[in-house]
């Protein structure tokens, strides 16, 4: 995230746009809070899902004003990205040619804001010509906050893998992939939790029909991980999985507010992952 100390002005200074942060809405990378795959991204957001996606630029106004210009130069914003990942200052300053929307609000919660204007608030109604954004509710179990619990659980893969105790996955009895029986545990407070095979089996299956019918774009996800192994991330109604590719997975239901699931390797599971990272969409 931009540090607001380099908050970069985005346009004149009649309509100065101090930039917070950005992010990519591409079908391989996008913001997974908006939806289960690109196509739902794009369509929280009122765009249309183009192959090459989009850059998000978040920031406030002069008058403090929160909005959202959406440009198509993705490589700008990638860079950006990167350069603030690493700790190092990068002047966003995407021009008007690359402008494809100016959008009230903000997608996404920001704890930060821009020095020297007023609070972040949404734009006068007669200013924004359609209901500003705002981030989902995230504030009981849903789609939304089991897809972010999908996302922390990729980017601390190490901490969450470290819980999980091989004795705990049980035999085999049908030559299935078979899932832990640790109990359970709240999400918040992180730690594994009771598998019912019904649900982990039916979200096996259509993990694996994707293989078969490809889904919406994004729906299944490859992103680099330590080793010769990769990233996967898939999505479905009411479900979430990460997987290693050498590894086991982790899956999220809906119906289980807080629960994270654990499928143990067995004979089935790295045969649907190689053919799941085989068809998954990537980052360029």
């Amino acid at each position: 995230m931009a540090g607001t100390d380099d908050a970069a002005v985005a346009a004149g200074d009649d309509d100065a746009l101090y930039v917070l942060t950005a992010v990519l809405l591409t079908p391989a990378q996008f913001p997974s809070v908006l939806g289960d795959d690109y196509p739902e991204a794009c369509a929280a957001l009122g765009l249309v899902p183009v192959a090459d996606g989009y850059g998000l630029v978040l920031g406030q106004d002069g008058d403090g004003a929160r909005w959202t210009v959406v440009i198509d130069d993705v490589s700008l914003v990638a860079v950006a990205v990167a350069s603030w990942d690493c700790g190092m200052e990068y002047d966003l300053s995407p021009d008007d040619r690359s402008m494809v929307a100016a959008l009230p609000g903000w997608p996404l919660a920001l704890a930060v804001a821009a020095p020297g204007v007023p609070a972040p608030h949404d734009p006068a109604p007669e200013i924004g010509d359609q209901t500003p954004l705002c981030p989902p509710d995230t504030s009981t179990w849903g789609a939304a906050q089991r897809r972010l619990g999908a996302d922390e659980i990729a980017l601390q893969w190490a901490a969450w893998r470290e819980q999980i105790d091989e004795s705990a996955f049980a035999a085999p009895t049908d030559g299935k992939t078979v899932a832990s029986d640790e109990s359970g545990h709240d999400a918040p407070d992180g730690g594994p939790g009771r598998a019912p095979l019904t649900g982990i089996r039916r979200v096996l299956h259509e993990a694996r029909s994707y293989v078969d019918t490809p889904p919406p774009l994004g729906r299944v996800r490859s992103s680099f991980a330590p080793g010769d192994a990769r990233m996967l991330r898939a999505d479905g109604p009411g479900w979430s999985m990460v997987a290693r590719t050498d590894d086991i997975a982790f899956i999220l239901l809906d119906e289980k507010p807080g629960e994270i699931l654990t499928v143990g390797r067995g004979p089935e599971l790295p045969g649907l992952l190689e053919a799941l990272d085989k068809m998954a969409v990537r980052p360029n």
